[in-house]
């Protein structure tokens, strides 16, 4: 049996395997033992720092809650401006087109198809550009007040053109233009009417202007607090 036993010791060393004696197994034990308290120090560390951190989140919520809202209230009102833009432009051309029918359907095509293009376009060419640090002030300007232009003027202004020339010549209100020249009949039929759609085109492009400076400033004292609160 001895000698078995010296075999296998043999063997053992031979593999690279050493035997572990009782008092040093016991220190191995203490050693890790004293290891794994330590942490306890960091963790009464972290108990200290975590309402800290609590706080500095809240602040940060409360941030981006008080821009959100403000940011929403501009976006709503662009895009009630742009609705209301619809509403004038969709009398005008009733009136110039002589148009007495379907008058609920146009209007409310002409008011939420304007407001829900403005805020959608707002959406992605200002408000997500703001986030991701893609634009400066200027273009930040530019962009709204393009989107005034584009999507609370022209768009709105179009659709209530196309909209009442079809019922115009669907129940014969005007004479029909001659062939070859349709849209200059259109144009010169209510040109002088049109006219009055400068005044949403001046305020849409003003308010867009004014709503990019202010948007813009509210992103810019928004990352400040929360950089300094960092």
């Amino acid at each position: 049996m001895a000698a078995l036993g010296r075999e296998a010791g043999a063997d053992l060393k031979d593999a690279g395997v050493l035997p572990v004696r009782t008092g040093e197994a016991s220190k191995d034990i203490r050693m890790a033992t004293y290891t794994h308290g330590q942490p306890s120090v960091s963790l009464g560390d972290e108990k200290f720092r975590r309402p800290m951190v609590i706080e500095i989140i809240e602040k940060k919520m409360e941030y981006l809650r008080k821009e959100k809202t403000l940011n929403v209230y501009g976006t709503v009102f662009f895009g009630t401006a742009a609705s209301f833009s619809g509403m004038l432009a969709n009398f005008i051309f009733r009136h110039c087109f002589k148009v007495k029918h379907d008058a609920l359907k146009t209007y409310a095509s002409v008011t939420t198809l304007p407001f829900l293009s403005t805020v959608v376009a707002y959406k992605f060419l200002v408000t997500d550009a703001l986030y991701l640090g893609n634009i400066s002030q200027e273009n930040c300007v530019l962009r709204s007040s393009l989107v005034g232009i584009v999507c609370g003027v022209l768009y709105p202004t179009g659709l209530a053109f196309s909209k009442n020339g079809r019922l115009a010549v669907k129940y014969h209100t005007v004479p029909l233009p001659p062939k070859g020249r349709v849209l200059l009949y259109w144009l010169l039929l209510c040109q002088t009417e049109v006219k009055a759609m400068m005044i949403p085109l001046v305020f849409q492009t003003v308010f867009g202007i004014l709503n990019g400076l202010r948007h813009y400033a509210i992103f810019e004292s928004t990352l400040e607090k929360t950089v300094r609160d960092d």
